[in-house]
């Protein structure tokens, strides 16, 4: 079989890995990271050697880490990686694929699980958003809205940790069917952020003197979606608020990732019983079999302009921890990315 490469193929490529040390207690520490190096076979026939362009840093990472990971691991992830070198026909050299191959500089595969960027990709748009809002967390946040809560139109929303890579999205689909949108983030700038993409109503959660008179003046007539990223006390206030029939769609639960001590009560049941509402988790690999179209939807907002996106990104894969604990600490307004 023909081979397609950017070096001699004999060349033996050294990656760059960060592994869990050990299991994060209560907040992660640079300690509970280590920095490898490990020297890849040379791709097979039928193989790729993939190179990575941005890598993902998210809130999921944080649980999963405990129940799905063991010390030593590579820490899970995604990336956008450009095939340097290919013995497989469907990735040839210089095209971009999203990889769930984790914190690595590089890495060797069949191809089995690669998914290519879509191919008429626009020239203006970065590729980073593959791992943003024409990825993952705009599939997270399109799915919430469509799958679980059943939006519809002239009906009010309320979406916390909204500067965020879903939070964010939430708020701009729910506005482009004719939503009311509320949203809370934790700085004014982000509450600035949120009102310069078209949120109805936006407050800062941290410095409100009452969270539940913020939610109450945000919209006077209740919630009738809730799109929950943040969970323990703030779910609890929101309870209450609920319109009678409401949807919630539990995206995640930030405030309690790093607990040493797990939160306890209140309790929704009285609420969810004499409201009759409807809350359910998700994920959106629910619907792998929808993303191809629904990256396309959101591809279409984002070129149409009703769709934007705020990225930080940290330079340097040496610099994937910091990148994480920032993001986990609230320090990004939109996707959190690193540039290698």
């Amino acid at each position: 079989m023909q081979i397609f490469q950017f070096f001699p193929p004999h060349t033996m490529v050294v990656s760059k890995a960060w592994t869990l040390r050990q299991h994060f207690q209560g907040f992660p520490k640079a300690s509970d990271f280590h920095l490898r190096e490990e020297t890849l076979p040379l791709p097979k026939n039928g193989q790729v050697l993939l190179e990575a362009v941005f890598l993902s840093v998210d809130p999921y990472m944080r649980p999963y880490s405990q129940t799905m990971m063991k010390e030593g691991d590579v820490m899970i992830g995604s990336q956008v990686a450009k095939v340097i070198q290919s013995y497989n026909p469907s990735f040839p050299v210089g095209c971009h694929v999203v990889s769930d191959c984790g914190w690595r500089s590089h890495w060797v595969c069949d191809g089995a699980e690669l998914t290519p960027v879509l191919p008429d990709w626009p020239q203006d748009i970065p590729l980073s958003l593959a791992l943003g809002a024409i990825g993952m967390p705009g599939l997270t946040a399109l799915y919430g809205l469509e799958e679980v809560c059943e939006i519809k139109k002239g009906e009010t929303l309320l979406v916390n940790a909204a500067a965020g890579a879903v939070g964010s999205v939430v708020g701009q689909i729910a506005k482009i069917k004719g939503c009311r949108v509320v949203g809370c983030a934790g700085t004014d700038s982000k509450v600035s952020y949120l009102k310069e993409l078209g949120f109805d109503q936006v407050f800062n959660y941290k410095t409100a003197t009452s969270l539940e008179e913020s939610l109450r003046e945000a919209a006077p007539h209740g919630y009738d979606c809730y799109f929950e990223n943040v969970g323990g006390k703030f779910s609890s206030v929101v309870m209450p608020q609920m319109r009678e029939y409401g949807r919630i769609a539990v995206c995640g639960s930030i405030s309690m990732y790093n607990d040493t001590t797990p939160q306890t009560g209140p309790y929704v049941h009285t609420h969810m019983i004499f409201k009759q509402l409807r809350m359910e988790g998700f994920l959106c690999a629910r619907w792998k079999h929808k993303h191809q179209q629904s990256l396309r939807r959101l591809m279409a907002w984002m070129t149409e302009g009703k769709l934007r996106c705020n990225e930080h990104i940290t330079i340097g894969f040496n610099n994937m921890p910091a990148a994480f604990m920032g993001m986990l600490q609230g320090d990004n307004t939109g996707k959190a990315v690193v540039k290698v």
